[in-house]
């Protein structure tokens, strides 16, 4: 059996050939670790609040060419959102069911100096373009008629809706202020601090949650809320139990209108009321001078509390959620638990 060797100028081009490919690998895979550090880099400013963004949301995409100073908010939500993030708005609407005025008390030092550019459900649009904002913020529910002009005078970024989905609001203002982090921060904290409160309310109650209800007196049937609600997001994520007429987490379904003789439905271990017009209004005085009502236990066991209206319904952010679990916390007896 014969053996044949390499000529030796083949064996030399096999050689030149092998370096020059290890060598392409390597170019190769610098590029592409050049490639994911690049990546990672753009990922990183990103969420470390880099402009210019482009923010996806109700009514589309809208670029944001540098961080906003200047901003003008639409709704209440809004309002709890800006101020929570440390930014004071040049331009607001007070709360539209709101008897004393003006905006809300519990963020008066939070807005003072900015302009109320309201009614809440028409807008002041020449005065909103005379602050020279650089965002505005609101809702397709709210606004979605004037969201051409509003854009024309500003970046504007609208949510689908207002109340149940408050959480995920927050995130898209945060997201156009380029302040998602601190949000983030903000929003886990209130939720340790609702589930810290649901276990001191547990363990006073000996291992059963109370059940709460949620009744607001407005001019016209009186309501109840529902979980899907707003301030039903926040008495779920403490963990209190609720009655069968405010069970509902359909989106579309968030109160109920009752009539002082259905005032049964209200039945609960703990009642919540709020007032969100003047007395004589409403049917306040209807409902709590009927029997029915009379006939509830929370009402036997003095266990009604009259709470803010701006914060159990109108706030509809993280700082007035705070100030809901200070109520809870008062009404079941326990401490609020500091983190």
């Amino acid at each position: 059996m014969s053996s044949r060797t390499t000529p030796r100028g083949l064996r030399r081009l096999g050689t030149a050939l092998a370096a020059l490919a290890i060598g392409a690998t390597a170019l190769t895979a610098c590029g592409s670790d050049k490639a994911d550090d690049a990546s990672g880099k753009e990922n990183a400013a990103a969420t470390a609040g880099a402009f210019p963004r482009t923010v996806k949301h109700a009514m589309g995409a809208t670029e944001i060419p540098s961080q906003p100073k200047r901003v003008v908010v639409l709704d209440t939500g809004e309002l709890d959102s800006v101020t929570m993030l440390g930014i004071k708005p040049v331009g607001a609407v007070s709360p539209h069911f709101k008897t004393a005025g003006g905006f809300p008390g519990y963020l008066a030092d939070k807005v003072e100096g900015a302009k109320d550019v309201g009614p809440l459900l028409e807008p002041n649009l020449e005065l909103i373009a005379s602050l020279k904002p650089d965002l505005i913020l609101s809702s397709k529910v709210r606004h979605e008629k004037v969201y051409d002009k509003l854009k024309g005078i500003a970046p504007t970024v609208f949510t689908e809706t207002t109340g149940g989905p408050w959480k995920a609001n927050l995130k898209v203002h945060a997201e156009a202020l380029g302040l998602e982090k601190q949000a983030a921060e903000a929003l886990t904290k209130y939720e340790t601090d609702a589930k810290a409160l649901g276990a001191a309310i547990k363990a006073k109650y000996h291992g059963t949650m109370p059940s709460a209800s949620v009744v607001r007196f407005v001019a016209g049937p009186t309501r109840l809320y529902q979980k899907s609600a707003y301030s039903g997001v926040v008495l779920d994520d403490i963990g209190l139990a609720r009655p069968e007429s405010q069970s509902s987490t359909d989106p579309e379904v968030t109160m109920l209108d009752v009539s002082p003789e259905q005032i049964d439905k209200a039945e609960a271990d703990l009642v919540f009321v709020t007032l969100a017009d003047e007395p004589s209004k409403t049917k306040q005085k209807d409902v709590t001078s009927n029997p029915v009502w009379k006939s509830l236990k929370a009402v036997k066991n003095g266990k009604v509390f009259s709470v803010p209206d701006e914060t159990w319904m109108s706030g509809i952010g993280v700082q007035a959620a705070e100030h809901m679990l200070a109520d809870v916390a008062k009404a079941t007896g326990v401490e609020l638990p500091k983190q």
